[in-house]
This record gives C-alpha cells, structure tokens and sequence, in this order.
C-alpha cells in the first residue's frame, strides 16, 4: 500500500513584478491578468501586500474570482504587528486585519504568515501571550473580526458567513535567540509551523516540524532574493520535501530539539522569493515538476486561448 502523503503547495512570492513581464509573463499579457496567469502556473502564493498595508476588501474578492477552485494563498501579516508595536496592545490591530476582506478569500485561505525583524529576540512570555490571541478557526477570526476599530475600518471591513474551518499560523523569525527548545514546544503546543527559510546564512535555517503541515520560504540559496537553486539544490529541498509530507524527518535535517513532533502526514506550502533576477517562477516551477504537483504551462507561454 502506498504511504498516505500530505498536499503540495509550491509557488511564489507575490506576483507584481515588473522584470517580470515577457520573462516569466507572455509579452503582451495585460497586467491585469497576471494573477490569473500565475495562478494557473502555480497552485499557491503568497499575497505580500498586507504586509505593509491592510488592503480593501474588494481586492480580496477580486482575487478570489481571478483563480481557480482548488488554488491557494496565503496572507503574509501587517508588519505593523509584527515590526512596529513587536507583538505588544495588538489586540485591536489583529482584528483589524482578521476584518479587512482576509476572510473573503473563502476557501482559497490558506496559512497566515507572521514574519519577525533580525532586531526581535526571543521573549518567551511574549510569545506565549502572542500565540493565546491568534484565531484557530474561521469563526473565531470573524469573532475577533468583529472587535474592530469600527472608525478606523469603516467602510473597508468584510465579515462574510463562513463554515467553519480550522485556520492555520506560520511564523518566520531571524534571531539566533529563537534557536531554544522551549520555543519549538511553544508552537507546537498552539499546532504553528515554524517556517523553513533559506536566507543565503543571513538568518537562521531550523527544520523542525512543529505543525500539521510545514511552510518553506526560499529567499536564494547564496545571495539573498537574487541567486536562483540549481539542479542538485532542487533535488536537495524535494527530497526534504517528500520527506515532510509523509510524515518523516529528512536525513540531515537542522534541527534544535531531540524530541520528534508526531509523524503524520503533512501539507506542504513552499514559496520562492528570489524574485530579482526573475529566478523565482522558474525555480517554483522546476521544484513543483519534480515532486508531481505542477499545475500549469511552462512559465512563459501564453493562456489557452490568447
């Protein structure tokens, strides 16, 4: 019997970008439709946006209708939590963001992603305190949803009716002080997947899974959002990868703990962020035909029908 094995979701960072274009992009392609083209490249992204601002809720909406059903993103947190009040009174901004139009991305929600600055060090209450407020359901983030800066969100909030459905949490951080057990157990406790990021030696590379499903970041392997990954390395992260989502550790994984999380299979969401030199989409590209889950054309080559 063949092992039971969890989704692969791989795909990219953002999909705006201007080098972009008659690169990765059909030259002609409107700008307006890059998303539908990506998405139909690619079974997931990464919308970066939030990150520095809340978007409208009909930005929301509009991408959910210019992808397909089985298509996935996932939310990368205001940094306005993350960077500016460094997890400190975010109560009211949390919900903020939960009631900004995230939800009406319905079904096509995937993991929410809270990246950390290099300048954060590891506070264990903090994070403990953190961990307590973020939403584990759909309906728990409508709730908190609702507690909103009503002047503040007037006129940009969506709050639709959803079935419930669990509701997932990443965390990407880049100071060594995170490196403790004590913190590997702290998201494993609340099921929050440490993220695996490739950061060229800047920052740190942890391969613990801590969650039902794992999360990879690939910024370059030797130049941070520049280099692209080679054959051998490709081969290198679809091993780790076919590893995780059966439910096993890859050999050699980097790790900080003894302790083993429960073996199970695993989801899968890998995103490339070696945008500069257009090495992105054709990295996510050759990693997802290797592991089986290429969902599209050849990047490059135009829309059935164009």
């Amino acid at each position: 019997m063949k092992p039971r094995s969890g989704r692969t979701y791989i795909g990219i960072s953002g999909w705006r970008y201007a080098p972009w274009r008659g690169v990765f992009y059909p030259r002609g392609l409107a700008q307006r439709r890059e998303l539908e083209y990506a998405s139909r490249t690619f079974s997931a992204i990464e919308i970066n946006g939030t990150f520095y601002s809340l978007q409208r809720p009909q930005s929301f909406r509009d991408w959910r209708q210019q992808t397909p059903d089985d298509f996935v993103f996932t939310v990368k947190a205001p940094r306005y939590v993350t960077h500016v009040l460094r997890l400190r009174d975010i109560e009211t901004p949390l919900a903020n963001f939960f009631a900004s139009g995230v939800l009406a991305l319905r079904e096509r929600l995937g993991p929410i992603l809270w990246q950390f600055p290099p300048s954060l060090r590891y506070d264990p209450q903090r994070f403990a305190d953190f961990l307590a407020l973020l939403p584990r359901t759909a309906r728990q983030a409508l709730a908190l949803g609702r507690r909103r800066d009503t002047g503040r969100m007037r006129g940009r909030t969506a709050l639709p009716r959803l079935d419930d459905a669990p509701l997932r949490h990443a965390v990407e951080i880049r100071h060594p002080s995170f490196c403790e057990a004590e913190f590997v157990e702290q998201l494993r406790a609340h099921n929050v997947a440490l993220v695996v990021a490739d950061t060229a030696g800047r920052w740190p590379l942890i391969e613990e899974t801590t969650a039902d499903f794992v999360y990879l970041r690939l910024h370059g392997d030797r130049e941070l959002y520049v280099s692209g990954y080679d054959a051998a390395a490709l081969d290198a992260w679809a091993r780790r990868i076919r590893a995780w989502r059966l439910g096993s550790q890859p050999k050699g994984a980097r790790r900080i703990t003894r302790t083993a999380a429960a073996k199970r299979p695993r989801d899968i969401y890998c995103f490339f962020d070696n945008d500069v030199k257009v090495r992105a989409p054709f990295d996510a590209y050759a990693l997802a035909e290797r592991l089986g889950s290429a969902t599209g054309a050849e990047p490059g080559r135009a829309l059935s029908g164009d």
